[in-house]
């Protein structure tokens, strides 16, 4: 009998063996984007004015956003030049997360009447 969830015999993969796009990355991609879907936008746009033609307007700037997707999406190296170093579990313990003081919280604005 197969229980509910299970996958079977299929590998498990955790999230954390997979490689990830640091934060520096992250940014590097959206600007990416940006820049690239607006460039092929002004030049779908100048394409298809000078053609007078609205089809090849479209099929540049789609073209356009499949570059930029084929650039943007996938995790290249160059986004992962900034790794982050995560902290080890025992060190967690040595370092307790600080805890708020009493006074900073109960500490109230008077009323004005």
């Amino acid at each position: 009998m197969r229980r509910h969830g299970s996958l079977g015999s299929a590998p498990s993969v955790s999230l954390t063996s997979l490689p990830s796009m640091d934060w520096q990355g992250q940014k590097l991609a959206e600007q990416l984007m940006q820049i690239l879907l607006l460039s092929f936008a002004v030049v779908a746009f100048t394409t298809g004015y000078f053609m007078a033609s609205f089809q090849m307007m479209i099929l540049t700037y789609f073209g356009g956003v499949v570059l930029t997707t084929l650039v943007t999406v996938p995790n290249w190296p160059f986004y992962n030049r900034h790794p982050l170093e995560w902290l080890d579990p025992s060190e967690v313990e040595k370092h307790p997360k600080p805890q708020p003081s009493a006074n900073s919280t109960s500490k109230k604005k008077p009323v004005k009447k």
